[in-house]
């Protein structure tokens, strides 16, 4: 047995070695089981996952169409164990190695040979709806980042980030209702990433415990803002008009993706005109704390989460109360 053989059987030792730590660190429901379910098995594992971790995608489930039902939650439960691989083991090199083997079970899957409940869905859902693989990988490049990247340079970067984090889960949305083209492609982008940005200016005093500032640098030493001022947790005058600036930059993106929505079928416009103003109204929630995210993070309550649902549906019955049709900037 040569140097390098030894080598390569240590480093394979130490690889497993750290997957079994992260997996210890997360739902044991999560893991590998012994034998691959069924599709039938799969897909439930997958709805249960959807239906009970994410409030917002359950409301939204109820506006599709049954048969596409099982497609959105097969794609909701790679994004949440994709998402939950990078954030919630709390050791970056066990985080890694994690998110390697998961790219490498998402290549088994691409190759006819999906083990876990979330590929063995997926490998249906990507089949009946020509998905190709990088939106899937996509994600992964950016769940990685996280465990790397916790600064950015300028808009640009930090948009780059939104490109790998949350670009690739509206293009998956449009595959899996049956639409491939560039321009709702590029409106998708513009929504999503208006969204994350949206997340990021809401999640300032959170992200900051995880030590991450999504904050273009770039902006914050134009306005005069410093990470110890962000640390301290004081919305000083500066601070404030830095957040000001950040909310209009998302708000302008959101006008930007709002055509989307006249221009799919009645049930994923329901679901757009619905994320569409819950992230609208995350800007509003922090315009309303004189944007001061730091003291305390703002929040939808939960009637305004009921009265945006129902004006999402009255735009399925009436379109022209659709975001879409309306004047860029404006909410019904």
């Amino acid at each position: 047995m040569t140097t390098a053989t030894l080598h390569s059987d240590d480093d394979a030792l130490r690889q497993d070695e750290l997957v079994a730590g992260g997996w210890a660190a997360l739902p044991a429901s999560y893991r590998m089981p012994a034998t691959a379910p069924t599709l039938e098995e799969a897909r439930a594992w997958c709805r249960r996952l959807s239906e009970s971790h994410y409030e917002n995608f359950h409301v939204a489930s109820w506006f599709l169409p049954k048969a596409l039902r099982p497609h959105f939650h097969s794609i909701y439960a790679y994004c949440r164990i994709s998402d939950d691989l990078g954030d919630e083991v709390g050791d970056t090199a066990q985080a890694l190695a994690l998110l390697d083997m998961w790219g490498g079970e998402l290549d088994a899957c691409y190759e006819g040979r999906a083990r876990h409940p979330v590929f063995v869905a997926l490998a249906e859902t990507i089949r009946a709806c020509s998905i190709p693989k990088e939106p899937f990988a996509d994600l992964l490049t950016a769940f990685r980042q996280d465990q790397t990247v916790t600064r950015y340079r300028t808009m640009h970067d930090v948009l780059e980030y939104c490109r790998y984090s949350a670009n690739p889960v509206g293009r998956l949305v449009l595959y899996a209702c049956g639409y491939a083209d560039e321009e709702r492609f590029r409106l998708s982008d513009a929504t999503c990433s208006a969204l994350q940005l949206a997340n990021f200016w809401q999640d300032v005093s959170v992200d900051i415990g995880k030590g991450r500032i999504y904050l273009p640098q770039e902006d914050m030493q134009r306005f005069d803002v410093t990470e110890e001022t962000i640390m301290r947790g004081v919305a000083t005058p500066e601070f404030r008009a830095l957040l000001d600036y950040e909310v209009d930059f998302a708000r302008r993106l959101f006008d930007e993706g709002l055509p989307l929505i006249g221009m799919v079928g009645r049930d994923l416009a329901v679901d757009l005109d619905l994320f569409s103003r819950g992230g609208l109204e995350i800007l509003r929630a922090i315009e309303k704390r004189d944007y001061d995210v730091l003291s305390a993070r703002p929040a939808i309550s939960k009637p305004t989460k009921l009265a945006l649902a129902l004006r999402a549906v009255s735009g399925k019955a009436l379109p022209f109360l659709r975001l879409g049709m309306r004047t860029p900037g404006t909410a019904a």
